[in-house]
């Protein structure tokens, strides 16, 4: 098994969030580079390049968060091959705090495509020898959990997000400079939507939060598995329009879901499943929830709710 590092850095005070920990959004950028740096390890050096002829379409994206990063944290990137198919592989990133402890494990299911029209084609062979050197296992500890990564067949559209009742947690429109080299929204933009739609999720199914008082201990949100399914590709003036809602849990854990859609057409941009549990902004724990809090939290769950 071989991994080899890709990716190098930080974090900076501005890519944390009101948890005081760097923001999934960016967990997801770092990842993109590190995308781009096992791309030039196969043999593709330029992937993302705007004068690319071939690249990497990300299909979907598995992360498990294990150890938070807060500011100043220095963190690494390794990457390497857990699968090649004809056209595609699944690749493994791990994010590694600089003591060596896991921060993140990210699986990336990634298309061999044309750059300009997203058309799957064979990998070469010398990219599969390549990959042959590079094939690895997930670390102990960075397996999934709770989120099953077998192929699923989204049911979401507007309509039907209109007749389950999910609420709007976020309306927009992709700017040029949210887009990537060949004019498709980046892949991180979608994670930064989803993270801002959090609080109206919240706000609106009833699950505690916010700053201290009346007895009530200041608390957040933290997810600890995310898993995105990319449905297609918005471009610059695309719309875009989240509906949200929690599909169940227990005392300490939520499964949340966001459906990205096109409010033109009705149909999704992409799909997403969480894991997220409430965090105590003392004592950076997680918070178990008493059969009260829990009870009023269920009025807002959506029973049923998948990609």
């Amino acid at each position: 098994m071989a991994e080899i590092e890709v990716w190098r850095g930080s974090v900076a005070a501005w890519e944390c969030d009101a948890m005081g920990h760097l923001n999934v959004g960016f967990y997801v950028a770092r990842a993109m580079e590190a995308l781009a740096g096992l791309a030039a390890e196969l043999g593709l050096p330029r992937a993302f390049a705007p004068a690319a002829e071939a690249t990497l379409m990300v299909r979907e994206q598995y992360i498990r968060f294990l150890r938070e990063a807060r500011t100043n944290a220095p963190l690494s990137i390794t990457g390497g091959v857990l699968a090649m198919e004809e056209d595609g592989a699944r690749l493994l990133f791990v994010m590694r705090h600089v003591d060596g402890s896991l921060a993140a494990t990210f699986q990336t299911l990634v298309a061999h495509a044309t750059s300009r029209d997203g058309r799957a084609f064979p990998w070469s062979d010398r990219t599969r020898a390549r990959a042959e050197a590079l094939m690895t296992a997930v670390p102990a500890g960075g397996e999934p959990r709770s989120i099953e990564l077998e192929p699923v067949t989204t049911g979401a559209s507007l309509e039907r997000a209109g007749a389950l009742g999910l609420p709007v947690t976020g309306r927009g429109v992709v700017l040029p400079a949210q887009c990537d080299p060949f004019g498709r929204m980046l892949t991180e933009g979608f994670m930064h939507r989803m993270s801002g739609a959090m609080p109206h999720l919240f706000s609106q199914a009833g699950r505690p939060g916010g700053a201290a008082g009346e007895g009530r201990r200041a608390q957040g949100g933290a997810a600890m598995e995310y898993r995105i399914l990319h449905h297609a590709w918005p471009r610059a003036g695309d719309r875009l329009e989240l509906r949200s809602g929690i599909g169940g849990g227990d005392a300490r854990v939520q499964r949340l879901f966001h459906w990205v859609l096109d409010p033109a057409s009705g149909r999704p941009w992409a799909t997403a499943q969480a894991i997220s549990v409430a965090f105590d902004l003392e004592t950076r724990k997680i918070i178990t929830f008493g059969e009260a809090e829990l009870a009023e939290m269920r009025q807002g769950w959506t029973e049923g709710l998948g990609f």
